[in-house]
């Protein structure tokens, strides 16, 4: 199984606003070549929350085959979901919080779910703005994106989902 390092970084500008996620995968190949790919991409009218969960999702459906995933991410939000089984209580309660409180973000985590499938995954929380180079990366892709022109729709922000 492909190994692969998944570094992911979201942003918006205010919050909702403008927004864009950065990421970074990195594999080495069985010649031992070292390979890089980047992706980002913003949008009008977006959250903070939603661009670290969509920097995850568009880095693990960009895996043509099954691999073996660490993602690493500057978002408590997206790594504690999972390292502190947060998604199975609220797909146990049917996405809502333990407080009884519809689940943000829901049509994200859901996707979310479906673009882990096929993988193996963990989550590793890294401190943002620290210096740690692939993460600094990932917010420049993110904030680039969230400046750029050609911003694409939140459809999912707008539906409030």
């Amino acid at each position: 199984m492909q190994v692969v390092d998944l570094f992911s970084d979201g942003s918006s500008r205010g919050n909702p606003g403008p927004g864009g996620y950065g990421t970074v995968l990195r594999f080495t190949d069985s010649a031992g070549q070292l390979h890089e790919k980047e992706l980002s991409c913003g949008f009008l009218q977006t959250t903070n929350n939603r661009m670290e969960l969509l920097g995850a999702i568009v880095g693990l459906e960009a895996l043509r085959r099954p691999c073996k995933v660490t993602v690493y991410s500057d978002s408590q939000y997206l790594v504690n979901a999972f390292a502190q089984h947060w998604v199975e209580g609220w797909v146990r309660r049917g996405w809502k919080t333990a407080s009884k409180q519809p689940v943000k973000n829901v049509d994200l985590w859901k996707r979310l779910l479906e673009a882990i499938k096929p993988h193996e995954v963990s989550f590793v929380w890294v401190k943002g703005h620290a210096g740690h180079p692939e993460n600094e990366r990932c917010d420049q892709l993110a904030t680039a994106a969230a400046d750029g022109s050609g911003l694409q729709r939140d459809e999912g922000f707008e539906r409030g989902l």
